[in-house]
C-alpha cells in the first residue's frame, strides 16, 4: 500500500496531533512513524485507551441516534394523531349538531301537545273496557299499542297537511315551525306527511280492526278536509264547520272507536256503551269546543290577514276567551254531579275532588291571563291542554 506523505513540520510542530486524531480514526487503523521520517497508515488494531474511547463514542452516539429518531417519530405520531382528532372530533360534532336540529324541527312539525292528548286519550278510553285486572294482558296490550300508533301516524298526517296549506299564515302566526321558517320546504313537508299517512292506513289493514281503520279514515277525510285548499274544502276557514270537524274527531271518534276497538275486536265482547263512556263523550263534546274556539284566539292577526273568519276574528279575543272559560266550567260542574250519583264510594271521590281542583283551578289561572298579550294567551291555550291531558287521568276512574 502506498504510504501518505505528510509534512515533517506539521508533526513536529504539534506533536500531539496524531495523538488526538487517533481520536477520530477507525478503530482498525493507526498512525506509525518509520525510521525514514515518513508517517503512514497502519491497518492494525490500535490497543489501549484510544480504542476503548472511540468505541465508546460510537456507541453513545449510535444511542443518541436511536432514541433522537423514535422522540421525532413518536413526536410525529402524536402530532399527526392530534390533527387527525380535532376533525374528527368535528366531524362528530357536526353530525350531533345536524341530528339534533332534525330531530328538534320534526317535533315542532308533529305539533307534540296534539300528539300527547292523542295518546293520552286512546289509552284512556281503552281503559274503559277493562272489566277486571285480568284484562289487562299481553293482548290487551298489544292491541292498545297498535292503536295508538296508527293514530299517531295519522295525527302527523293532519298537523303536518295542516301546515303545508298554512305556511303564510303561520310566517305571522306561528313562524317558529319548520315550513314557516324555511327548515323544511314544501316537498319535506309533502314527503312526511304521505309517508304517516301510509303508514297509518298501512296499519290499520294490517292489524284487520275494523272500529280502528275507519277511525283512521274518516280522520283522514275530516283533517284533510279541514285544511286542504280546494273548491268546497278547506273547513277552516269557516268557524262551525271547523269546530265541528275538531268536535267529531276529538269527541266522537276517538272515544268510541277506541273503544269499540278494545271492546268488539280484542276482547271479543259484545258493543255495549257504557255510563263512563257516555260521559267521557260528553265531556269531550265541552272539551273539543273549547279548544276549536280557544286555538284560533292567538291567531287572529293572520287570520285577519289571510281571511280565516274565526269566531276571534268576528266576535273579538276577549268574548271567546270567556266563553271558553265558561264552557269548561259547565263541563266541570257536570262531572262532578256525575261522580255525585255514582254507586262506586272510590269513584264519587276521586271524580267530584279531581273536577273540583281542575275548576278552581281553571278560574284562577284565568283572571291572571293579560289578554293584550299574545304570549300570555298563548300560553294559557297551552295550559288548556294540560287541563285536556288531566281529563283524561280522571275519565278511567269514573264509574
Amino acid at each position: 500500500m502506498d504510504a501518505l506523505r505528510l509534512r515533517p513540520s506539521l508533526l513536529s510542530a504539534r506533536p500531539g496531533a496524531a495523538r488526538r486524531r487517533d481520536h477520530f480514526l477507525p478503530p482498525l487503523c493507526s498512525i506509525q512513524r518509520n525510521d525514514g521520517g515518513r508517517v503512514y497508515f497502519s491497518s492494525q488494531r490500535t490497543q489501549g485507551p484510544p480504542l476503548y474511547h472511540n468505541q465508546k463514542l460510537l456507541d453513545w452516539k449510535s444511542s443518541y441516534c436511536r432514541i433522537s429518531r423514535q422522540s421525532i417519530n413518536t413526536s410525529i405520531n402524536a402530532s399527526g394523531q392530534q390533527l387527525q382528532s380535532e376533525p374528527e372530533a368535528h366531524d362528530s360534532t357536526s353530525i350531533w349538531t345536524a341530528i339534533s336540529s332534525s330531530l328538534d324541527a320534526f317535533y315542532r312539525f308533529s305539533r307534540p301537545h296534539t300528539v300527547i292528548g292523542t295518546a293520552l286519550s286512546i289509552v284512556s278510553v281503552s281503559l274503559l273496557a277493562v272489566q277486571s285486572l285480568s284484562d289487562i294482558s299481553p293482548l290487551f296490550l298489544t292491541g292498545l299499542l297498535e292503536a295508538v300508533v296508527a293514530a299517531l301516524f295519522m295525527n302527523i298526517y293532519i298537523v303536518g297537511l295542516n301546515q303545508l296549506f298554512d305556511i303564510e299564515i303561520d310566517k305571522v302566526n306561528k313562524p317558529t315551525l319548520p315550513l314557516a321558517s324555511g327548515e323544511y320546504t314544501p316537498a319535506t313537508g309533502i314527503a312526511i306527511v304521505s309517508v304517516f299517512a301510509a303508514m297509518s292506513f298501512g296499519l290499520g289493514w294490517a292489524v284487520g280492526s275494523q272500529p280502528l281503520f275507519w277511525a283512521l279514515f274518516i280522520s283522514f277525510v275530516l283533517g284533510t278536509a279541514y285544511s286542504i285548499n280546494l273548491p268546497y274544502l278547506r273547513w277552516k276557514r269557516f268557524a262551525v264547520v271547523a269546530a265541528l270537524c275538531i268536535l267529531a274527531v276529538r269527541a266522537v271518534i276517538v272515544q268510541l272507536a277506541f273503544f269499540l276497538h278494545i271492546q268488539t275486536f280484542v276482547f271479543r265482547r259484545p258493543a255495549v256503551f257504557t255510563r263512563p263512556l257516555l260521559f267521557a263523550t260528553g265531556f269531550m263534546t265541552f272539551f273539543s269546543v273549547v279548544i276549536a274556539l280557544f286555538k284560533d284566539i292567538p291567531d287572529i292577526e293572520g287570520d285577519r290577514i289571510f281571511g280565516i273568519r274565526s269566531f276571534s276574528v268576528r266576535l273579538g279575543q276577549k268574548k271567546v276567551f270567556w266563553i271558553c272559560v265558561g264552557l269548561l266550567e259547565m263541563a266541570y260542574t257536570v262531572a262532578i254531579v256525575m261522580g255525585a250519583t255514582s254507586t262506586s264510594l272510590w269513584s264519587k271521590a276521586a271524580t267530584i275532588a279531581g273536577h273540583s281542583i281542575l275548576a278552581v283551578i281553571l278560574w284562577s289561572s284565568a283572571r291572571s291571563v293579560d289578554l293584550t298579550s299574545k304570549a300570555a294567551i298563548t300560553s294559557f291555550y297551552m295550559f288548556i291542554w294540560k287541563l285536556f291531558y288531566a281529563e283524561y287521568l280522571l275519565i278511567p276512574l269514573v264509574r
